[in-house]
């Protein structure tokens, strides 16, 4: 049980910027993010009374806010066929296979930690360049996976998407982030 009662008027000065950022990765589109944070905080006071104090206040938010984030992309996801996959790159399968293994004797050398890396400001302006760049369904599918996490079968419930065009939407992802990263921050 909470000690004392929790004051909520200053929850967007203390965890407004926070909530915005963690839904601006994940969604792209600043005015979506803002509803998202805005929903978020309706939601809480709303709901101030199930809060138990189990955890930080801007925990229970982004606990919240996360829900916001996957029914805003249940709403909004349809299901891809394998045929609209093909038209969402412009490099076949057979091109990438060979433009991959051209590429494995290369050996690429990151020039520091990967540790160092994750914490460098620089590093991750870049990958948010290169996370904007992809379709609006490859960014999901990579967010909820490798931001939020989550495992195939809640992604799939949340996307409305098979498996296999899960794994599907993954690889792309990856590998236009890869050629982005490449281009725009190994120098490959």
């Amino acid at each position: 049980m909470l000690e004392k009662p929790i004051d909520p008027t200053n929850w967007v000065d203390d965890h407004g910027d926070v909530l915005y950022r963690f839904a601006l990765l994940r969604v792209r589109d600043p005015h979506i993010a803002e509803d998202l944070v805005q929903e978020t905080l309706i939601s809480a006071l709303e709901g101030l009374s199930r809060y138990k104090g189990g955890s930080s206040i801007q925990t229970w938010l982004v606990g919240i806010l996360k829900h916001k984030i996957y029914d805003y992309f249940r709403k909004n996801a349809r299901e891809i066929s394998t045929a609209e996959l093909s038209k969402l790159t412009d490099e076949t399968e057979e091109e990438a296979v060979d433009r991959i293994q051209r590429s494995r004797g290369k050996g690429r050398q990151w020039g520091e930690d990967p540790h160092n890396l994750m914490e460098n400001k620089e590093f991750w302006d870049v990958f948010t360049h290169c996370l904007d760049g992809l379709t609006p369904a490859f960014r999901q599918a990579f967010s909820l996976r490798e931001l939020d996490g989550l495992k195939t079968d809640e992604i799939c419930k949340i996307l409305g998407i098979t498996p296999t065009n899960l794994w599907v939407i993954l690889h792309r992802a990856r590998l236009r982030l890869r050629n982005c990263l490449d281009a725009s921050w190994f120098g490959a």
